[in-house]
């Protein structure tokens, strides 16, 4: 991803804080990501989705994927503060088995370049899911100094159809503080809450890590894996987004 970034808004969302902006790549593509700024922002989130990560955000704003959680709950986000940068796939690519690749690695570097850009307050990582594959690889390769710390959320760690894990990721290479969360009602097989404890372990060479267990959610689909499940926090998502918020200011102290 190219070191300068355009920053003027393709659109800009209903309530001005909302924008949408095309980060020019290497080799002249572009990749859109929808930015949220409240006018008291603390810190910046980088959310990277799970599935086939293909958000569907369309120049005006619209989105047409919006179920997943890091997409879902934005607001709650802004409303504490938090500044969100929430990344389309390159040409609505299928992002399934190319998360822990070194390329991925340097898609998500240009990501937290660009989320570090506007204010030069500290940035996270989270990635639910598929996505917590694709935030470990990001903070196993991240520049010092660029990341305060990353977030793990019902993280992808059997074998599935992805054909990779968030153990494809390097963990050993993670040098920022981590939070992993496992919602114990979480139903999904190739994202075990029981696994959570063996995702921090193997991040031996971050600073702390910490195991959150979360309960509860609702069941609207009949996809165990799905975003409208306890497996996407469906019912709970301000609990879990508090629980993430009160980790993250203690890393920016």
């Amino acid at each position: 991803m190219a070191a300068a970034f355009v920053l003027s808004p393709a659109s800009a969302g209903a309530d001005g804080r909302e924008r949408v902006v095309d980060l020019p790549l290497k080799g002249g593509d572009h990749q859109r990501v929808l930015y949220l700024k409240p006018e008291d922002a603390w810190a910046t989130v980088v959310m990277l989705p799970g599935g086939a990560g293909n958000v569907g955000i369309e120049h005006d704003g619209a989105i047409r994927h919006p179920d997943n959680f890091v997409v879902r709950s934005r607001a709650l986000w802004t409303d504490q503060g938090v500044a969100v940068v929430i990344p389309d796939t390159i040409d609505r690519a299928n992002l399934r088995g190319q998360r822990s690749s070194p390329r991925f690695a340097e898609i998500v570097d240009g990501l937290i370049a660009f989320a570090s850009t506007p204010s030069q307050q500290p940035v996270f990582l989270l990635g639910t899911s598929q996505g917590s594959i694709a935030a470990m690889n990001g903070a196993a390769h991240a520049k010092p100094g660029t990341l305060a710390g990353v977030v793990l959320t019902e993280s992808v760690s059997r074998m599935g159809g992805s054909h990779e894990t968030v153990f494809d990721a390097h963990p050993d290479a993670v040098h920022v503080p981590a939070l992993v969360i496992a919602n114990r009602d979480d139903r999904c097989t190739v994202a075990p809450p029981d696994d959570a404890r063996r995702i921090a372990a193997a991040m031996t060479a971050a600073p702390s890590v910490e195991v959150l267990m979360v309960a509860g959610g609702i069941v609207a689909t009949k996809r165990p894996c799905g975003s409208l499940s306890p497996h996407g926090y469906y019912g709970i998502e301000s609990e879990v987004v508090n629980d993430v918020v009160r980790w993250m200011r203690q890393h920016t102290r």
